[in-house]
């Protein structure tokens, strides 16, 4: 079970986009609006005010401009809101997914699916996450919160490898008692170098910093790889 954003997807894709709308805020932009977007996720979800993931991913874009100061055009806006549904695929994550062809796939975001089979990413699965009180639907759930009528050969949670590089969604799998193979893309001494004090910390530094490092909540992966590219291998053992 994949996760899509970050994981398969490249979210920083969409920047070569952003910085073209408004030329010097490219990155800035990237790293407010993803921020944003997990927030708002996580807080509707508190608040049980459910909604689409579109319609979250699209608010937390209108924050990010207002915030910067930058006009929201409305044909400026739709063409970023269009490369989002098309985010590039990491290098490794098409040959992975079919290396592993022979095993049953999914992702773990269903309005993800009808974009999958274009980049090359498993349609099979149909899988979503779902809030305790059945009040969510997808990543405002809680994470790894999963469908299990939407996977052939369920028999219970272990039977279920979930993918992912994002921290939180490790954790909240774990939590929710699935084996976890969580992708290291940054190692915390690469971290911990690239915080050393200067004047100034570029934003993508400290989004990672904030993002990509295994949260202290008491929860461990199974697993850790450092690149999509060691699932077949990992999973072969």
């Amino acid at each position: 079970m994949f996760d899509a954003y970050g994981t398969l997807y490249d979210i920083q894709s969409v920047a070569a986009v952003t910085e073209e709308a408004f030329p010097g805020y490219g990155e800035i932009i990237t790293q407010i609006w993803r921020i944003k977007q997990l927030e708002y996720t996580w807080l509707r979800s508190l608040m049980r005010r459910y909604e689409d993931f579109s319609v979250i991913t699209r608010e937390s874009m209108a924050y990010t401009l207002k915030v910067l100061g930058l006009k929201n055009d409305a044909d400026v806006f739709e063409r970023i809101m269009e490369k989002y549904l098309h985010l590039d695929l990491y290098p490794d994550a098409a040959a992975t997914l079919a290396a592993m062809q022979g095993r049953k796939l999914a992702i773990s975001f269903q309005r993800l699916a009808r974009h999958a089979g274009r980049a090359g990413a498993p349609q099979r699965a149909r899988a979503r996450r779902h809030h305790q009180r059945r009040c969510e639907k997808n990543l405002q759930a809680q994470p790894g919160r999963l469908r299990a009528d939407r996977i052939h050969a369920w028999r219970g949670a272990r039977d279920v490898l979930f993918v992912s590089s994002n921290p939180w969604d490790a954790c909240g799998a774990k939590a929710f008692g699935l084996k976890v193979a969580w992708i290291e893309r940054v190692k915390p001494e690469a971290m911990a170098l690239a915080c050393v004090k200067n004047d100034v910390i570029p934003p993508l530094t400290m989004f990672k910093a904030l993002r990509t490092q295994m949260d202290e909540l008491g929860l461990e992966p199974d697993y850790r790889i450092r690149a999509l590219a060691e699932l077949p291998g990992l999973v072969a053992t």
